[in-house]
């Protein structure tokens, strides 16, 4: 897999070149023609942290579309709603998450996706380039407003 390295303060991180990206730090993948899997960006895990749990509020077959809440994760810093950013039919959580939630943060884009969704990504999705944009954009906003260490 093809990475492109980003750096900016104290945050640096790899990401996958092919992958598209969602505004709201999520990452999509197409793994078989038409079926997506989807996570979160390594700028996502740091904020979160540690993840403990994962439940999912759509069940296989359900339809989906961006923006609608479909389950939740607990960290040991934050809770946060997980919210869709594909348009179609939900296939299923990541089972691996009822073992090991934590493999988000150690393999976000590997073994660590959230969910599989049978569609499209969203409109506004993002290339590699674009979302390492908004990422520097976001950062710096952050450190001016102090939110971010």
């Amino acid at each position: 897999m093809e990475y492109r390295r980003f750096k900016h303060a104290r945050f640096s991180a790899r990401f996958p070149v092919h992958f598209s990206y969602s505004q709201s730090h999520y990452w999509m993948s197409e793994t078989e023609s038409g079926l997506w899997r989807v996570g979160f960006t390594k700028f996502a895990t740091r904020m979160l942290g540690e993840l403990v749990e994962a439940e999912w509020m759509r069940a296989a077959g359900d339809d989906v579309q961006p923006g609608e809440q479909i389950g939740w994760v607990e960290g040991f810093k934050a809770a946060s709603d997980v919210f869709c950013v594909m348009a179609g039919e939900f296939q299923r959580g990541n089972p691996i998450l009822d073992v090991d939630a934590c493999i988000v943060r150690s393999s976000p884009y590997g073994d660590g996706w959230l969910y599989e969704v049978r569609g499209e990504p969203e409109p506004d999705s993002l290339d590699v380039d674009g979302y390492i944009a908004l990422l520097d954009a976001t950062i710096t906003k952050m450190q001016q407003s102090g939110a971010y260490d």
